[in-house]
């Protein structure tokens, strides 16, 4: 069996949202290659530990074994949450593809099927984002907001037997596991930004690495466009899951004067990313938001896009985003 015959080997967490979503991947390059593709499952400290996301490392923890793996070569390529991903380079590795995207925003999820304002005062609500955490408190201060851990299906039956009234998760994973029924609101990516490249998958292999033409095959450009720009401005705020901070990516069509509307192939039309950017105070009390039209045919470029996050980040600064949160890229 000669190297480009032989299966794929794509490395993958054990929990059933990480299992679908390297079944997703293993599909897709069966799809495009007509190569086999083999699961090969490896544990993470994010599946094993107990305690705050934030305090375990982040979301690198999720992160560092699947790496490991694929730098010893024990498989081929491993498959992230885009948003889990740190947006800091590694050696020897390189992001491969960006699949077709999910839906990018959060949902609640609660007991009574009772949306965000009718859930009682003191509800208690479940989420182990920051971000999330000031989102909610923006909008309701009364509400208790604790801490939750463990995989979609353990936060849902921790909202059915009572020890929460609601929790917030992100929409992607529930449609990617069949648990749509479950969701009372979705929020709107324009009003409640998500995580930098939530919805996305990145498909991670070893840089130069001749598997790399055959995963590139499944890169949908929209979804790569979007998801690496918000990566952009993640990185220059050099801020991660410990940061309250929104960020959405989308793509628009604009006619020649800037309205919306017309067909991005017409004459006179312009494909553009609409750009929003949010950063929190931790209670939610203050924000500063960011928002700017960036044309589509710079975003698809490394430069374009770093030049794009540049320019949104020193207007965050410039209104106050530094005395809000710890964004450690606003010392610059």
């Amino acid at each position: 069996m000669t190297p480009d015959t032989a299966p794929l080997r794509l490395g993958t967490r054990a929990s059933l949202l990480a299992r679908t979503q390297s079944g997703t991947v293993a599909d897709a390059l069966r799809a495009a290659t007509g190569r086999e593709v083999e699961l090969v499952p490896i544990t993470t400290d994010g599946d094993v530990l107990t305690g705050p996301l934030a305090q375990l490392g982040g979301t690198g923890v999720f992160v560092a074994a699947l790496r490991d793996a694929l730098l010893r070569g024990d498989c081929d390529l491993v498959v992230h949450s885009m948003k889990d991903l740190p947006t800091g380079a590694v050696e020897g590795l390189e992001i491969g593809a960006v699949p077709e995207r999910a839906p990018v925003g959060d949902v609640l999820c609660s007991r009574d099927g009772l949306n965000l304002a009718t859930l009682p005062r003191g509800a208690v609500v479940g989420s182990g984002s920051p971000r999330r955490v000031a989102q909610l408190l923006r909008r309701r201060p009364d509400l208790v907001v604790r801490g939750i851990r463990g995989n979609v299906d353990t936060r849902l039956r921790k909202v059915d037997e009572g020890e929460y009234d609601a929790i917030v998760l992100a929409e992607a994973g529930l449609v990617r596991i069949g648990r749509t029924d479950r969701i009372a609101e979705r929020f709107g990516a324009d009003g409640w930004p998500p995580s930098a490249g939530q919805g996305a998958l990145a498909v991670e292999v070893r840089a130069g690495d001749a598997v790399g033409d055959d995963v590139a095959r499944i890169t949908d450009p929209d979804a790569e466009v979007t998801a690496l720009l918000e990566r952009a401005v993640l990185r220059r705020l050099e801020a991660g899951c410990a940061a309250p901070v929104g960020i959405a990516a989308t793509l628009e069509t604009r006619d020649e004067h800037g309205d919306d509307g017309g067909d991005a192939a017409g004459a006179g039309s312009r494909a553009v990313v609409r750009l929003v950017v949010e950063v929190y105070a931790l209670d939610g009390a203050q924000s500063v938001r960011v928002e700017r039209n960036v044309p589509k045919i710079e975003a698809q470029g490394a430069a374009g896009r770093e030049d794009a996050a540049e320019r949104v980040v020193a207007e965050l600064l410039d209104r106050g985003a530094g005395e809000l949160a710890d964004l450690a890229g606003t010392g610059r």
